[in-house]
């Protein structure tokens, strides 16, 4: 496997230890979640390009195809899918964000090259953002799971030893091999709703980014995402008033929910107690099994 890098540097900051964020589409990314928490981060922390990696190598344009844009009018152009890093100085530290689709091809040499942008800024941690479908009303605060290997990282963020065994991601991949390059690393997955897969959840997205935030040490910058959600309560409740069956669904989760998680207000985001964390893990490990048989 040839190491020559594939990564196209746009620019030179003199970055502090910054933390890594990275969040990818597809196979991850339930309900757009994660990508959309990622992208909002770049926009509102106002980051600036760091680097991109070639697609050629990792990517199967058959199934991840690159489209077609005019430029004026007339000029055609191909934007190509590509994995992007950005930088920020945000008042808690500094931090490169990367996003892109999920790699289709030589995943060990992309993560090699991923992690050698953490390597090249000596970077403090790496948090990959994830989402999963599960058994999870839209109306209760989203529940949020956080898996490390390290004992210092599951202690000082109160995260918990993932025992998942089965077929993964490259979030997955990347925080395995973060762990044995000596990198504190973290995985973050936010709980989407089943029945409303196919509607990008900000209610998921601010508790990935508050939940990030928290362990980087910077304010979370979610104003934004809380006035999207009430076009996106809307859009859910009118899937839901299109069938019959979905409704007493919604309200048997309502009570499952409530249940378990007591005296939080409705619009809070709430983290899971060690019960309902432990039902969490179970949800997102055969969340990745069911990926797989797809």
């Amino acid at each position: 496997m040839s190491t020559q890098s594939q990564i196209k540097w746009l620019s030179k900051p003199a970055l502090r230890h910054p933390a890594v964020i990275a969040a990818f589409s597809g196979w991850n990314d339930a309900g757009d979640a994660a990508s959309g928490a990622l992208q909002r981060l770049v926009e509102v922390w106002d980051a600036r390009p760091l680097a991109e990696l070639d697609p050629e190598l990792f990517t199967d344009f058959a199934t991840i195809r690159p489209h077609v844009q005019l430029l004026d009018g007339r000029t055609r152009s191909i934007r190509w899918p590509m994995v992007k890093a950005w930088w920020a100085s945000t008042p808690g530290c500094d931090v490169i964000l990367i996003l892109g689709p999920e790699p289709s091809l030589r995943w060990r040499m992309f993560t090699d090259q991923v992690l050698s942008i953490a390597e090249k800024f000596d970077s403090s941690m790496f948090i990959t953002l994830g989402a999963l479908l599960a058994d999870v009303p839209h109306t209760r605060p989203v529940q949020l799971v956080g898996t490390a290997s390290d004992d210092d990282m599951i202690e000082r963020f109160s995260l918990q030893r993932s025992q998942y065994e089965g077929p993964t991601g490259i979030v997955g991949v990347l925080q395995q091999a973060s762990f044995e390059s000596g990198l504190n690393a973290a995985s973050l997955w936010a709980a989407v709703p089943a029945y409303a897969s196919q509607i990008p959840s900000p209610r998921a997205a601010i508790a990935l980014i508050t939940r990030a935030c928290e362990i980087i040490g910077t304010p979370a910058p979610i104003g934004g995402l809380w006035d999207e959600i009430g076009d996106y309560d809307a859009r859910v409740s009118d899937l839901i008033d299109e069938n019959d069956d979905l409704a007493p669904y919604v309200e048997r989760l309502e009570q499952m929910t409530d249940a378990e998680i007591e005296d939080e207000e409705e619009d809070a985001i709430a983290l899971a107690d060690d019960d309902s964390g432990e039902l969490l893990i179970e949800e997102l490990e055969q969340f990745l099994r069911d990926q797989d048989e797809r």
